[in-house]
């Protein structure tokens, strides 16, 4: 009788047992997994801050072609073009902020206010049909233009990673770990409907 007790306790204590290293081999699978996606997140958001960096390179090299074609046209203008001026301003103070959502904001208006720029840049052009002719200002227009396709390549990119970790963060179970290491949703890039094609200069 005590024989059959104690089989019966080695089994229990055999199942027991099994079900302990069971939880413990489930808790080390959780914890893996769980690592590997905040590892993931952080991987996520380099790729994010990289292509802002993108975007922003893009950006300055638009507002310096736009800054030298404007200074072409004010020769036939005499005139200083307001809205790049504002926009100087801007781009000089943009350095002061660290916030991610808020530079992203202030790149989206950023570029907006060159759209601007670029408008007026393209009615002055029809004003003063001798500006067709200016060998400079048409090289600067077809930089303008390879630039603004490198933007909008930037923008593509920018916006499909943002779109992807966005979504990440969003779905059970991955939202479990975006929370634990706060991670939150990011802004994408904006444009404006009627800007989301760059104005072209028709000569």
């Amino acid at each position: 009788m005590s024989t059959v007790l104690m089989s019966a306790g080695a089994v229990g204590g055999i199942i027991a047992g099994t079900i302990v290293g069971f939880i413990l081999l489930v808790v080390i699978i959780l914890l893996i997994w769980a690592i590997k996606k905040a590892n993931y997140f952080r991987r996520m958001q380099i790729k994010i801050k990289e292509s802002a960096s993108d975007i922003d390179v893009a950006l300055t090299k638009r507002f310096d072609l736009l800054t030298k074609q404007n200074d072409v046209v004010k020769g036939y203008t005499k005139h200083e073009n307001s809205t790049l001026i504002a926009i100087t301003q801007m781009r000089s103070n943009q350095g002061k902020t660290s916030n991610q959502e808020t530079d992203m904001k202030k790149l989206s208006q950023f570029n907006a206010d060159m759209d601007k720029v670029s408008h007026e840049i393209s009615l002055n052009v029809e004003r003063y049909p001798d500006l067709k002719a200016n060998t400079l200002f048409l090289s600067l227009s077809n930089s303008c233009t390879d630039v603004e396709e490198h933007l909008q390549a930037a923008r593509r990119l920018y916006n499909s990673n943002v779109s992807l970790y966005n979504q990440e963060i969003a779905v059970f179970p991955g939202s479990i770990v975006a929370n634990h290491i706060h991670a939150t949703p990011v802004d994408f890039f904006e444009a404006e409907e009627e800007k989301k094609q760059d104005v072209k200069l028709n000569f």
